[in-house]
Parts: C-alpha cells; structure tokens; sequence
C-alpha cells in the first residue's frame, strides 16, 4: 500500500513540477434584469508553487524506498 501511494505522489510531484498551473473559463452574469441577462466570459487562473511539486517527488521516492517488499 505505502509503495503505491508513493507511486502516486511521485506521478502528482512530476506533473505539478512539468504544469505549474492551469487556467479556464467561468460564465459569469453581468447583467440580470428581469428577461435581460448579459453575461461574459472570465478566464480564471490556478498556480501552485514549483516546489510543492518537488516535495511531493521526494517525498514519494523515500516512501518507495522505505517500503517493504510484500510478496
């Protein structure tokens, strides 16, 4: 279980570490006056810190290599 869970994170670490973010579109009412409505289109941004990433790489490489082997 350990040795999967650090698989994980090690899969997380590097993804967070290549993508630090991303970005999409959120409708947003700008307008609402009875049967008028009038909305728009907002891009909205998510960033997470590169080194979140690494601390989560390390951290699945030593749980991977302190893991028993259960066979």
């Amino acid at each position: 279980m350990n040795k999967t869970i650090g698989i994980v994170l090690i899969i997380i670490g590097a993804i967070m570490l290549i993508w630090t973010g991303f970005t999409y579109t959120k409708k947003e009412k700008i307008v609402d006056a009875g049967p008028i409505q009038i909305s728009a289109d907002r891009q909205k941004t998510v960033n997470w810190p590169p080194y979140l990433g690494g601390i989560l790489l390390i951290g699945g490489i030593v749980i991977v290599a302190t893991s028993k082997n259960n066979r």
